[in-house]
């Protein structure tokens, strides 16, 4: 068990799989369906309010002004990705089908993580500030860059994405964490003093989301389309993506001679994709009986990313605590 630890298994992801397991084998249906998409709204507000209401904007304003630093990350985020996204997509589209490609293409324009990538960022000694101004930055744009993005890579309708759903995305995401900012000073203290409630919103909210997704895909009939050889490319897939992006993310940061502490954040918040925000984006912007395999590529990279993430944070923690002074 403490092995499984130590690669970055924890019982979080024990219980997405389960999640996910169980939305395949025991879907919601008809009424109980409907409270569930309700629920699950309101939670993904209540997270992103805590999230406004934690985040200090003068770590936001240390953070910013390395330029060159928040340039690149957002560069990598917003450009580099999606362009790796279309080019796998490109290739693989003739095996994978539409629906999971289009997955494809939507994990590559989604925001980085907000609260791991800070979390690996601390872990490995980085900057800490600067990675909580990327991440913050990096999805508060994201609302409405990523479906701009998704509009641009999709061909999502004739006219693109409905303002409607990216009201949606506002109503649900962005507004309640600029009300979380404002109320800040009132509330918080009692946020950062009680950092446990912020983490069951947050991993709660995840899964509610994962779970109504995954019981819309089985009552629609989606799993049965999509043959066991295509999921296996897809996780190899997946797999290649995250691979040619982190490695890429080493590469920039070398290249640029910045130092380790800044590459640190370059790392963690340049080649992370945030299931926290990517569900409530895609279930506004899909078809609900589309939305299971349209996040099953982002599914298999936010795993596989946190278990790299961790491997590679401790490891350099461990480097640092064995250098001299």
């Amino acid at each position: 068990m403490n092995y499984i630890k130590r690669i970055g298994i924890d019982a979080y992801m024990i219980l997405l799989l389960a999640t996910v397991i169980a939305g395949i084998v025991l879907p919601a249906t008809g009424v109980a369906a409907e409270g569930l998409r309700g629920v699950t709204f309101w939670a993904v507000a209540l997270l992103f309010f805590l999230y406004g209401a934690k985040l200090d904007p003068s770590a936001v304003k240390a953070g910013i002004t390395n330029w060159r630093l928040q340039g690149m990350t957002f560069g990598a985020t917003y450009v580099l990705f999606p362009l790796i996204g279309l080019l796998l997509a490109t290739l693989c589209s003739p095996i994978l089908g539409a629906t999971v490609t289009m997955g494809l293409l939507f994990l590559s324009v989604l925001p980085s993580t907000v609260q791991s990538s800070i979390a690996f960022t601390s872990i490995a000694g980085g900057n800490v500030p600067a990675a909580i101004c990327a991440a913050s930055v990096s999805n508060l744009i994201g609302v409405i860059l990523t479906p701009v993005l998704v509009t641009l890579l999709l061909h999502q309708g004739d006219g693109g994405v409905s303002l409607d759903a990216i009201g949606k995305i506002g109503v649900q995401i962005l507004l309640p964490f600029i009300v979380g900012q404002v109320l800040r000073p009132l509330v918080g203290g009692f946020v950062q003093r009680h950092k446990l409630l912020t983490m069951i919103v947050d991993r709660g909210s995840i899964m509610l989301i994962i779970y109504s997704a995954f019981s819309a895909g089985t009552v629609s009939g989606l799993w049965s389309a999509i043959p066991v050889t295509t999921l296996m490319l897809l996780f190899a897939v997946v797999w290649l993506f995250l691979a040619v992006g982190m490695w890429l993310m080493i590469a920039l940061g070398k290249a640029a001679g910045m130092p380790d502490a800044d590459r640190a954040v370059l790392f963690y918040c340049g080649s992370t994709k945030s299931l926290a925000s990517g569900l409530p984006i895609a279930t506004a912007l899909f078809a609900s009986d589309l939305v299971g395999a349209i996040v099953l590529p982002l599914m298999i990279y936010h795993i596989s990313q946190l278990l790299v993430c961790a491997f590679v944070s401790q490891r350099a923690s461990r480097r640092a605590a064995a250098a001299p002074a």
